[in-house]
């Protein structure tokens, strides 16, 4: 019998930082287990899907908006973990600035607020799932809780933010405590990613 092998056009992204880099929040465990086992299954079971069909060589993005079942479920893990590892630091910035900061202020009344109702709507999410800080095209802000692997471009909105809720995002350093999971993700949450993914939606958008 022959076999056929795959090749990977999804490729698994580096940690932007060391493994050890955002302890005591994150431990270098969870991320090698998190990063290195769970999202590279994601990124294999992708491969494995999209060959052979019309979504051999599709973006991440196109695979999320328009697919279902199984393919929609591990590409969107996919591209849910990228996003989420790239938006922390060893050193982060520790609330927005510029034109975010404005909004916040209007929209939530503080960070500290917006914050408040991100970390009840991770503890309310049942299951697994993620809790997105998202916009619209108007720049208007959104929290957005989606169960297993949903993903705000679904709704036609902008992810600027994500809190996993899966359990392998803090079992191993916080056990079944989710709240202090949430607690540690501020910790190490960088604004000034989530402030340039702002401010390149809104310039995007602003051109169309």
């Amino acid at each position: 019998m022959t076999t056929v092998s795959i090749i990977e056009k999804i490729m698994l992204a580096l940690l932007p930082y060391d493994y050890a880099a955002l302890e005591p929040y994150i431990s270098e465990q969870t991320l090698r287990y998190h990063h290195d086992k769970h999202m590279a299954a994601y990124v294999a079971k992708t491969n494995e899907l999209v060959a052979g069909t019309p979504y051999e060589n599709a973006t991440l993005e196109d695979i999320i908006t328009t697919a279902d079942g199984p393919l929609f479920n591990n590409a969107a893990q996919v591209w849910n973990h990228e996003f989420y590892f790239a938006q922390f630091s060893p050193t982060p910035l520790k609330e927005p600035e510029g034109h975010l900061k404005e909004v916040v202020e209007v929209e939530y009344g503080g960070l500290e607020q917006l914050k408040e109702k991100m970390s009840k709507a991770a503890m309310a999410l049942f299951g697994s799932g993620w809790v997105w800080l998202a916009c619209d095209s108007h720049g208007k802000l959104h929290i957005v809780s989606s169960p297993n692997a949903g993903n705000p471009l679904r709704d036609g909105l902008y992810p600027l933010l994500a809190i996993d809720v899966w359990e392998h995002a803090y079992y191993i350093d916080h056990r079944n405590v989710r709240a202090d999971g949430v607690k540690a993700f501020w910790q190490v949450l960088d604004w000034r990613v989530i402030d340039k993914r702002y401010d390149e939606v809104v310039h995007a958008t602003k051109k169309q």
